[in-house]
């Protein structure tokens, strides 16, 4: 059996792709945009081919002889649907036993920006000719590393969560989960809602940051629009900090936070906890 990942230069691909060879037990297929991007784990043994998502021919020569295909999410806004539509067509003329997809918490019923594309795939993937999975993942602990440094320096944490939890794991542990959905039975039709074995406060993330790096680290909530201003200021285009700032609205209402278990069930362990990641990230 065969197994393929898109995105694999990206972090996530990469990590999967990791996940897959220290398995071991399956051939594995690198479909990315720029060969050259990956060409140390084509030194590995993983076998490279180069399509894009806007590229439906590319895409599905690039699935033939695949038995399971890992869709992970792309990252040009207002063009995923059409995008991931493309991956399944191709993977569906190609002959594919199983597509899984990273898609977000609550897809059903979630009203944040990011969610909005992976609903829409979701949809699409309903209707698919092939057996699907959805690997919902919650959110990725290291998604707050860029801002660690200045959180120690100035000892305040920003957001806008007010008291809601995000249940996070290491970027490696749905790696792992996704990679053995590739490689084991019993996953077809299945919807796995992610998330790690802490569910945390920002008041708590900043508490772990304390302990962490050595310094008194506080949470400082603002107002949603406060946040996203602030998150401008700092740098970031407007529509990204609108973006993040909008998750952290939806934190505060609880759509990140998952207690069901999969992860664990998936891993057969626990997720990675969020002090390890900070204080790689700080190292």
């Amino acid at each position: 059996m065969t197994v393929a990942v898109t995105g694999a230069s990206g972090q996530l691909g990469r990590l999967v792709v990791e996940a897959l060879l220290k398995d071991g037990s399956q051939p594995v297929v690198a479909v990315v945009r720029d060969p050259a991007k990956v060409a140390d784990l084509a030194e590995r043994g993983v076998e490279v081919r180069a399509a894009s998502f806007d590229d439906p021919a590319a895409l599905e020569q690039a699935f033939q002889g695949v038995d399971r295909v890992l869709l992970i999410s792309g990252n040009e806004f207002g063009k995923r649907v059409a995008q991931h539509t493309n991956v399944l067509r191709a993977a569906e003329a190609a002959g594919v036993k199983l597509l899984a997809y990273t898609s977000i918490p609550k897809a059903d019923a979630n009203p944040l920006i990011l969610a909005q594309e992976h609903i829409g795939t979701e949809a699409v993937l309903a209707g698919a000719k092939i057996p699907t999975t959805v690997l919902r993942n919650s959110w990725y602990w290291e998604n707050y590393n860029g801002g660690l440094a200045h959180a120690v320096e100035s000892g305040t944490l920003y957001g806008a969560a007010r008291d809601g939890k995000v249940s996070g794991a290491a970027r490696a542990d749905y790696a792992e989960a996704a990679a053995r959905v590739l490689t084991t039975d019993g996953h077809e039709g299945k919807v796995y809602e992610l998330g790690g074995d802490e569910t945390l406060t920002y008041a708590e993330l900043a508490q772990v940051l304390s302990e962490v790096s050595g310094k008194p680290v506080v949470y400082q909530d603002l107002p949603q629009a406060d946040y996203a201003a602030a998150l401008e200021g700092a740098g970031l285009d407007a529509g990204y900090a609108a973006v993040l700032a909008d998750a952290d609205a939806g934190i505060a209402e609880g759509i990140l936070a998952v207690d069901s278990g999969d992860l664990q069930r998936l891993l057969g362990r626990p997720s990675t906890p969020v002090a390890e990641v900070f204080r790689a990230a700080l190292a």
